[in-house]
């Protein structure tokens, strides 16, 4: 297993490689996150839209049965290689402050990056989910309308808050992927974390690509006004404070240069 520092040491590397990467290697490997994470929200979803009435005793259960199978988009993410914004809020951060990349890089690439992201996960929700009718029945198509005008109807600073919790949650589990040196260490870790941010229900704006925009897609009564303004705006600024903030900057603050 890796040190707290070793794994710092690995992220500052990383930051270098992201930094040398041509932008538009950067664009295909941020559209491919966001594919890899509406797959992991499809998942989800199908599989707590399947509990149907059993949910009305028990709200917790598909919620729970949710977070248990959304991880395979941040596992592919990380395992198999792309650029995720939410990720990046933290990766960038060691090689930032420590200076081996120019301040502003991790500007320009969470902007890009986040950019590609939007496209790789409306291709998805369009082609793959809509298109290929994955959520024509009418128990996942209430469901998935009924995520997206949740979601949407939450107030700014609940977003703002729960989008702190869902990046703060996901950065510790690339934290914890990068801390294990076999493969089952790293799903083990990738997993738990994630699986706790859905379970409880925080914001993730590049999950809510899907779950949003799908859910207008079968006929949720959202606009692309409230989307943007109402979500992805808060659930956004959360996700970077959780990220830089919480794990990033504390993180390298905490074990950057150290050696025990």
């Amino acid at each position: 297993m890796n040190t707290p520092t070793e794994v710092i040491d690995q992220l500052i590397g990383l930051g270098e490689k992201k930094y040398r990467t041509p932008w538009l290697k950067l664009i295909i490997l941020g559209m491919l996150a966001g594919v890899y994470i509406a797959t992991g929200g499809l998942l989800a979803s199908l599989s707590a839209a399947g509990f149907g009435a059993w949910s009305e005793g028990n709200p917790f259960l598909p919620k729970l049965l949710a977070g248990i199978t959304f991880p395979v988009g941040l596992i592919l993410v990380v395992l198999v290689g792309a650029e995720l914004f939410t990720g990046n809020t933290a990766y960038l951060m060691p090689a930032t402050i420590t200076r081996r990349i120019p301040s502003i890089y991790f500007v320009q690439n969470w902007a890009v990056v986040f950019a590609a992201n939007l496209v790789g996960a409306l291709l998805f929700d369009y082609f793959l989910v809509y298109k290929a009718g994955i959520m024509q029945a009418p128990a996942y198509a209430d469901y998935i309308r009924h995520v997206a005008e949740y979601k949407v109807g939450l107030p700014w600073d609940q977003v703002l808050l729960r989008g702190i919790g869902a990046n703060w949650l996901v950065c510790l589990a690339v934290w914890l992927g990068f801390a294990s040196r076999s493969m089952v260490g790293r799903l083990v870790g990738i997993w738990w974390p994630v699986m706790a941010f859905v379970a409880i229900g925080f914001e993730h704006s590049i999950a809510n690509m899907f779950y949003i925009p799908t859910g207008m897609l079968y006929g949720a009564n959202v606009s692309w006004g409230a989307f943007i303004l109402d979500n992805l705006i808060p659930s956004t600024l959360g996700n970077i404070i959780g990220g830089t903030l919480f794990v990033g900057c504390m993180y390298t603050y905490l074990y950057a240069g150290k050696r025990h």
